[in-house]
């Protein structure tokens, strides 16, 4: 059986480096986050913030600052959203601090 990637759920997860990674600055991405990019069509979940402080396990990555977490109901919404005017707005507006973006894209079975 083939999967319909295009009807999948699809999970976006956005982890920022920033150069600037003061309280001040990580609280301004996350602002820009909740303004132009929650409330998209299509989105099931939609969260965003700092990583967590005290958490320093082996196994826990550390080198970023704001995470950003969007569940797609589907590829094709996905793909609307990263077209949209408020998504090229907010990378516009505020990548002149990233020092690195990370990315991960997966589909969610259940």
């Amino acid at each position: 059986m083939t999967e319909d990637k295009t009807q999948s759920r699809l999970a976006h997860m956005v982890f920022f480096s920033l150069h600037d990674a003061s309280p001040q600055a990580r609280a301004k991405l996350v602002a820009a986050c909740h303004e132009l990019l929650s409330g998209h069509e299509a989105v099931l979940h939609f969260s965003v913030g700092t990583r967590a402080q005290g958490l320093e396990r082996p196994v826990n990555v550390r080198d970023f600052d704001v995470a950003l977490h969007v569940i797609f109901a589907s590829m094709a919404a996905h793909d609307r959203y990263q077209i949209h005017p408020r998504h090229l707005q907010f990378m516009t507006e505020n990548r002149a601090n990233w020092k690195m973006v990370r990315i991960f894209d997966s589909t969610i079975d259940s």
